[in-house]
């Protein structure tokens, strides 16, 4: 495997691209405010092998608190670089980069306002005007960035592009990449190389068919920022860690990504472990991959696996064929395994096949994992869904802690749970929101009222 040559960015003390090691990095869950809960979590996160670690940073109060964050993690020897995560205020980004070592910027809400899923017109001439909106805000930051040797994360996410980008290219891969590129080519023309690029989505197949276009972009542009790599909302345990493995090892088999964040509903230090194991399995899926592909029949892939862990296999067979089926080479899987029974192997084929988009077997479940937006108990109220809706084989459940990405993500899902506002939920029917502001302890209930009404 030939590993994709970028550019290095400096984030702090860490090098991301070039011949760089693949970096290993998680979100923090804690509310950005409470100093010591995100310490001692930002702590948990490294310790378990994090090498970076990122905070949501929702206004200027949470940016103001990053350099009492970061100030008490080096007293106590911890110098991982800190990355504030910012939506829908640029100001708050101009803070924010004054005190961390990278700030992450969405381009679907750092200048164009909230999406309201409406078709806008626009000329050639009305179209040039709000990309000089974009410049005007653009250009502050960058200085400050460059004053203070900060890093930027261009991240876009399929679930939060802006109304003027839908409205001009679609619901496409074309759309989201260009979404990337309006920003990119102002960083570019400013000389500021400390990128990195992120395009995430909860769908594997738009979230690796979108990275690889994003890399030909690039290229034809004489681009080589390094690229970090996700699945959102992947969700939890076997499916979270299965979907996370089918779309991130379809890159990293391909020799794609520079550093990786594998983002589950669980604590994030859980999310490590993961990653590192992915980033291990790199030679050894590549080269399963390769086999087979060569010895496809009727449409079907068998994998033949000698491994005796099944957290290892489920990452291995997920890994390997992950690219494979995204392409549909094939939209059949034989796993062989003489150290497990048949049905688990069928079971494991299934969850891969689901992952890739191909065949759905169960209920499929986008849930986010958590940070300091999120409005509610993720986990508590995951459960509590999953085990009132695991029957339903084929519904698509978005799990959203807040509005961020919520309804774009939901795109993907028949019904969806988003956090509206400290103790309250909104319920959607795909994209459109048919309850507002329910109290907490009554939306589960009236979530599976609202399936009940519409699956009969």
């Amino acid at each position: 495997m030939n590993r994709r040559i970028s550019s290095v960015a400096y984030v702090g003390n860490i090098a991301i691209g070039g011949d760089n090691p693949i970096r290993i990095q998680s979100m923090a869950t804690t509310d950005t405010n409470d100093t010591e809960g995100s310490v001692a979590q930002a702590k948990r996160i490294i310790d378990a092998g994090g090498e970076i670690v990122r905070f949501t940073t929702q206004g200027t109060r949470e940016a103001e608190n990053m350099k009492h964050i970061s100030a008490r993690l080096k007293q106590d020897g911890y110098t991982q670089p800190l990355v504030a995560d910012v939506h829908f205020t640029a100001h708050t980004a101009d803070i924010a980069a004054q005190y961390c070592e990278k700030v992450r910027i969405n381009p679907g809400n750092y200048v164009d306002p909230g999406r309201t899923f409406k078709h806008l017109e626009y000329t050639d001439e009305e179209y040039a005007e709000e990309l000089k909106k974009i410049d005007a805000k653009l250009v502050p930051f960058i200085n400050i960035c460059k004053e203070h040797h900060t890093a930027v994360r261009i991240g876009v996410n399929h679930g939060s592009l802006s109304d003027r980008i839908m409205s001009r290219y679609g619901d496409t891969p074309e759309g989201i990449v260009e979404s990337c590129m309006e920003f990119l080519r102002i960083f570019r023309r400013e000389q500021f190389n400390d990128v990195v690029i992120s395009i995430k989505a909860s769908n594997t197949v738009v979230m690796v068919t979108t990275v690889r276009l994003l890399v030909k972009t690039m290229d034809a542009e004489d681009m080589h920022y390094p690229l970090h790599l996700g699945v959102t909302e992947a969700g939890e345990g076997e499916d979270g860690r299965i979907k996370s493995a089918v779309g991130i090892g379809a890159l990293l088999t391909e020799g794609i990504g520079d550093t990786i964040r594998v983002s589950l509903s669980e604590e994030p230090e859980c999310e490590i472990p993961v990653a590192r194991k992915l980033v291990e399995l790199i030679p050894e899926c590549t080269l399963l991959r390769e086999e087979a592909e060569a010895t496809i029949k009727d449409d079907t892939i068998t994998l033949n696996i000698p491994c005796q862990d099944w957290d290892t296999l489920q990452l291995v067979a997920a890994m390997a064929v992950g690219a494979l089926l995204i392409d549909r080479k094939a939209t059949k899987l034989i796993i062989r395994n003489i150290s497990f029974d048949e049905a688990r192997l069928v079971e494991l084929a299934d969850a891969i096949l689901q992952a890739a988009r191909i065949k759905f077997t169960k209920t499929e479940y986008i849930s986010c994992p958590g940070c300091g937006r999120t409005l509610y108990n993720l986990q508590d109220t995951i459960a509590r869904i999953k085990a009132a809706t695991s029957h339903l084989v084929g519904l698509k459940i978005g799990i959203m802690g807040c509005i961020v990405n919520g309804p774009g993500e939901m795109a993907d899902a028949d019904y969806g749970y988003v956090g509206a506002g400290r103790g309250k939920i909104s319920l959607y029917k795909q994209k459109v929101c048919v309850e507002k502001n329910i109290p907490e302890e009554e939306a589960v209930e009236r979530l599976l009222a609202l399936i009940s009404a519409n699956e009969k």
